[in-house]
């Protein structure tokens, strides 16, 4: 059973402040919370192929994966798949204007559990859309008190 979950938040920042700190690879353990770290596995800055080791905490478990970028347009769409993981998944961030001074941000998170994961997609479902829309909370008070 797959797993896709789609989430969004409307952040009173310009498009392009929002897209470049959320796409800055470094800046994700600050506002994800289960994020511990983020490594490059290729170097800078963020294109097509760019490469880079998580290491998250999610449902109790650690967990170690590459996600590696598939489709990029700057400010608009990022793309990126796990190469190397528990399971196959794919996130997407896409970024749309609301006027000058506003963004609405689209979060999406999909895959393809397998063995006993595949068992537990319905409650990943769930953890996983519950988890976004904490990050989320948390992306838009970082970029709307500060001036990043």
């Amino acid at each position: 059973m797959p797993v896709e979950v789609l989430t969004e938040v409307v952040i009173s920042c310009p498009r392009d402040v929002v897209a470049a700190y959320a796409g800055d690879p470094k800046n994700a353990p600050e506002w994800y919370a289960n994020i511990c770290s983020v490594k490059w596995r290729t170097p800078p800055p963020l294109d097509v192929g760019s490469q880079m080791d998580f290491v998250a905490h999610f449902l109790g478990r650690r967990l170690a994966y590459t996600y590696e970028v598939v489709e990029l347009t700057p400010g608009e769409r990022l793309v990126m798949r796990t190469a190397h993981g528990p399971f196959p998944m794919e996130t997407t961030y896409e970024w749309e204007p609301i006027g000058a001074a506003a963004t609405r941000m689209r979060l999406r998170n999909r895959g393809e559990p397998s063995g006993f994961s595949q068992l537990a997609a319905p409650f990943m479902a769930r953890a996983v859309r519950r988890a976004n829309r904490k990050d989320l909370a948390r992306l838009k008070e970082i970029l709307e008190s500060s001036s990043v």
